[in-house]
């Protein structure tokens, strides 16, 4: 990848479900337009653009008369898949990130690693309430799968203490933001992998 091209991605997801159009700079300031239906996912995403510093449009029009889980699982489709497209081929990135981010009462505790290799550890969940904003509180679960899934990266997220349901998702997502500005930080010109590629 050349160094000094921008490192973007847009993307389009158009299914009879969802229609989703999202554009995505990950050498940004944390600035975001995002209007996804479920004001949630809106709030949680703006948090995770903002600690990692990138920028994020964002809109999603679906068929919330059902539920929130198609939009919910489209949107970490989304944009797993562009974060994958801004990354190239991942020459320089120091490619694992971590971050641990108290919210009041709440500690949640997230690594990533860019590898190429999909996978989502989920720990901690039952310190959730069943019911968040009107949604089972397993959605947020699909959500992440999904984002790990289609960035091809190995995400783990461990909800360590708190008592209110709002403030482990949010201490989550701000630790996935810091995580993410680590990992995609350009630190060499290699690929970080004594494989000397990226499954």
């Amino acid at each position: 990848m050349n160094a000094n091209a921008p490192r973007e991605a847009a993307q389009e997801r158009h299914s009879a479900e969802t229609r989703i159009s999202l554009r995505l700079n990950l050498d940004g300031e944390g600035d975001t337009r995002i209007r996804t239906g479920f004001g949630l996912l809106d709030h949680m995403l703006t948090l995770t653009m903002f600690w990692a510093g990138m920028d994020l449009q964002l809109s999603c029009e679906g068929d919330l008369e059902v539920d929130a889980h198609h939009s919910v699982e489209d949107v970490g489709l989304t944009l797993g898949s562009a974060l994958l497209e801004a990354l190239g081929d991942r020459t320089g990135i120091a490619r694992v990130g971590y971050g641990r981010v108290p919210m009041d009462e709440a500690l949640s505790e997230v690594t990533v690693d860019l590898s190429g290799r999909p996978w989502l550890e989920w720990r901690g969940d039952e310190l959730l309430p069943p019911v968040m904003a009107g949604e089972e509180k397993d959605l947020w679960r699909e959500f992440y799968k999904a984002l790990a899934s289609s960035a091809r990266c190995n995400l783990h997220i461990a909800f360590l203490y708190g008592k209110n349901g709002h403030h482990l998702l949010e201490s989550a997502a701000k630790g996935l933001g810091l995580a993410l500005r680590q990992a995609v930080r350009i630190q060499g010109t290699t690929i970080r992998s004594t494989k000397g590629g990226l499954d």
